[in-house]
């Protein structure tokens, strides 16, 4: 059969169907030396394609109903949960393989409820250099979902390229550079780009209902009031300190109404700050953030799935020992917390935000509630395993 008349046909069965066959149907039976750059063009025209701004502006033509979306971090299959349900898995057929080593005992639970996860096709290990373009096109993906930062492909990195150039749509979503200001215009992206709008307006109703609750409380506190606040990323895994500036975790500081003391220190999101200005600086609360799992015996802060309560606050005990830490005001004043390092990437970092309210400003919010949240989280959203720990408050001091 020749191409054009191939193309004929498949373009008149998209008509015939209503819009509904989509470009992984011609994708998974003609060869790749068919020209499926111009069959993808061909039929997302054909079939009924849908134009979405993603987050950082660009307009992109997508198909109605796309069936085979790559994701160029893995830890975005956490934005496909409360749209898919309990199917988040159906329409993966590629991602990037960070998740299994930045957070082994999530994913480890992930696999328990979603078995299938282990059928999708890995596109890289932890970075964009490590992804082959050839590998996703070889995938014949409609959809493309990447983060603007973080270990997958950029706007510019030649996966983005290879994969535009082949007229596969590619979408750009932001949980971690201005995580505050993106989580829910992204999930409304998704929504509309996965034909799920009603499912990203549930959970960014919730999302929204939270933080306003939050920040109206908070506004009424005034600025030098407000508690200056450090956040030791991975803490224990490197010298001090990883910690975040304007964006990132530390926009979850001031959504919560705390002064993040590394923003002004730091150029970008993130940066290191030395312990001397951190001792220096001597902030009202200090948190940590990990992922360790409780059988870990190295460094770190163990937090997330399959950890208990009592391994979590243990753990951040033995790390606030640390000589750079004892002697800190948030130390001897028992303002010292712990929390889930991938909140730092994630649709759920409400929750942070949550419990960083309560310690910031204990009873100023009696009718947020984060362990319930995480639990509606867990069922509705279909997200977290609610049985882990993802924050923790340190012992007596």
């Amino acid at each position: 059969m020749r191409l054009d008349t191939a193309l004929r046909a498949l373009k008149r069965a998209c008509l015939l169907a209503g819009g509904s066959l989509v470009l992984a149907l011609g994708a998974a039976w003609l060869p790749n030396s068919w020209g499926l750059s111009s069959l993808s063009a061909s039929l997302i025209k054909a079939a009924g394609a849908r134009e979405v701004t993603d987050i950082l502006g660009r307009h992109v033509t997508v198909p109605d109903h796309p069936k085979r979306i790559v994701l160029g971090e893995g830890r975005l299959i956490y934005a496909l949960q409360p749209l898919e349900g309990d199917n988040p898995f159906s329409r993966v057929v590629g991602w990037q393989g960070e998740f299994r080593t930045a957070d082994t005992q999530n994913y480890d639970e992930l696999r328990k409820r979603h078995p299938e996860a282990e059928q999708v096709a890995v596109i890289g290990r932890t970075s964009a250099d490590t992804i082959s373009p050839e590998k996703v096109l070889d995938l014949h993906p409609d959809l493309a979902v990447f983060s603007t930062s973080g270990h997958g492909p950029g706007q510019s990195s030649a996966v983005t390229q290879r994969l535009e150039s082949a007229h596969i749509p590619v979408i750009f979503v932001d949980f971690r550079a201005d995580p505050v200001a993106h989580t829910v215009p992204s999930m409304r992206i998704l929504g509309q780009a996965l034909d799920r709008p009603q499912e990203a307006k549930a959970y960014t109703d919730f999302y929204q209902s939270r933080l306003d609750l939050i920040q109206q409380a908070t506004s009424r506190v005034p600025a030098e009031k407000r508690p200056t606040v450090f956040i030791d990323m991975l803490a224990g895994t490197r010298s001090c300190c990883h910690t975040a500036g304007k964006g990132n975790m530390g926009a979850f500081i001031e959504a919560a109404g705390g002064r993040n003391i590394a923003a002004p220190l730091l150029p970008g999101f993130l940066g290191e700050v030395s312990a001397e200005t951190l001792i220096t600086r001597n902030p009202d609360v200090l948190i940590l953030d990990g992922t360790r799992g409780p059988g870990h015996t190295g460094p770190g802060l163990k937090l997330g799935a399959q950890v208990t309560p009592a391994v979590a606050r243990q753990s951040l005990d033995s790390l606030l020992q640390a000589p750079e830490l004892s002697g800190l005001k948030a130390v001897r004043s028992g303002r010292s917390y712990g929390l889930w390092h991938s909140f730092y990437d994630s649709p759920f970092n409400i929750l942070a935000i949550e419990a960083m309210a309560k310690w910031f400003y204990p009873g100023l919010l009696p009718d947020l509630n984060p362990e319930a949240d995480l639990h509606e989280i867990s069922t509705r959203f279909h997200g977290l395993p609610a049985s882990g720990t993802y924050w923790t408050a340190a012992g007596a001091p």
